[in-house]
């Protein structure tokens, strides 16, 4: 018998005064068994950092042809796709032949710094492509805030995103590198 995916519910406020996006977004996430809390609050983190009422997740880690987040116009254009992890050049040329915007959030302190030394000269050609580096330690403390239920706060300002959450007395400072933009 297969391991079903974990369903969380999220309740994410965000403040975004670069974009000025001040809205509250009920969030229905499912993590897959193969998933770790520390991918999926990547994911809730993405969410935030794009905010948009057409932003949906897509089927997830065990599906080759869809982002793990993304947002289509009206007509089905894909105009954002947003990928987690670090992945292969194909599905990096793929994702920018199929969409106007692509954004890789890139995560593990020890393994990005080699596969970025690999994959750099060759994602400087997706000219529509970024690539954001997140803290082990932020992903760390994001974890912390995980549940099954959460009611998770981001506010985002120049660029700096701090997270926090109602059921949870820290704030978390977001330590994003941009690695390409």
């Amino acid at each position: 018998m297969a391991i079903k995916s974990s369903i969380y519910k999220a309740r994410l406020n965000v403040t975004d005064m670069d974009r000025h996006v001040y809205q509250e977004f009920p969030l229905t996430i499912a993590c897959h068994p193969s998933e770790t809390e520390a991918r999926m609050m990547v994911r809730i983190l993405a969410f935030a950092m794009h905010a948009h009422e057409r932003l949906e997740f897509g089927r997830g880690i065990s599906t080759d042809n869809e982002p793990d987040l993304w947002q289509k116009s009206l007509t089905d254009d894909i105009e954002l796709w947003i990928d987690l992890g670090t992945p292969d050049e194909s599905r990096i040329r793929k994702a920018s032949g199929r969409a106007q915007r692509v954004v890789l959030y890139v995560y593990g302190d020890r393994s990005v710094p080699v596969w970025w030394s690999k994959q750099e000269a060759m994602l400087k050609r997706f000219s529509h492509l970024s690539v954001v580096q997140i803290s082990d330690a932020s992903m760390n403390a994001l974890v912390a805030m995980a549940g099954s239920a959460m009611s998770l706060q981001a506010m985002i300002e120049d660029g700096q995103m701090v997270f926090s959450s109602t059921e949870h007395d820290e704030l978390v400072q977001v330590e994003m590198t941009v690695l390409k933009s």
